[in-house]
């Protein structure tokens, strides 16, 4: 019996590492910063720039890395659309694809949002890092 437990206890490390880091299927959509308006702040407080997207913060938590097969963002805000996945239940065909999460890319303007946006694939498989994880990247970088 008591051999078992090295085993157990590696099995929680490695589930506990899976936990931080996923790669799941996202229906990726965009937005865009509106003409006239004043600077937009986004839900968990930093003013929005190129690079930050918009997730669910119940299934993908504030300050998490999105990592894109060509970029990676910052999850920092959300919306209902986001939250109801409206945009992966309405082009979804597969039943994979309509359970998809959503993620919303953030860009600076229109003109950008929408090129990218129609030169990529509306469904793409994302890595998501946790904060945790994401910071403990960052570091390992300096």
């Amino acid at each position: 019996m008591h051999r078992l437990y090295p085993l157990v206890l590696l099995l929680l490390f490695v589930c506990g590492a899976a936990a931080r880091e996923q790669a799941i299927l996202a229906r990726v959509t965009v937005y865009w910063h509106s003409p006239g308006s004043k600077e937009q702040i986004a839900a968990s407080g930093p003013l929005l720039h190129d690079g930050h997207c918009a997730v669910d913060p119940k299934k993908i938590p504030y300050g998490s890395k999105i990592v894109l097969p060509d970029d990676q963002l910052i999850a920092v805000d959300t919306g209902p659309a986001v939250v109801q996945r409206t945009a992966a239940l309405r082009s979804g065909r597969t039943p994979a694809q309509r359970k998809a999460i959503v993620v919303d890319r953030y860009f600076e303007s229109r003109r950008e949002a929408q090129f990218w946006a129609a030169s990529h694939p509306h469904f793409m498989t994302v890595r998501v890092d946790s904060p945790e994880r994401a910071g403990a990247n960052l570091s390992e970088a300096d």
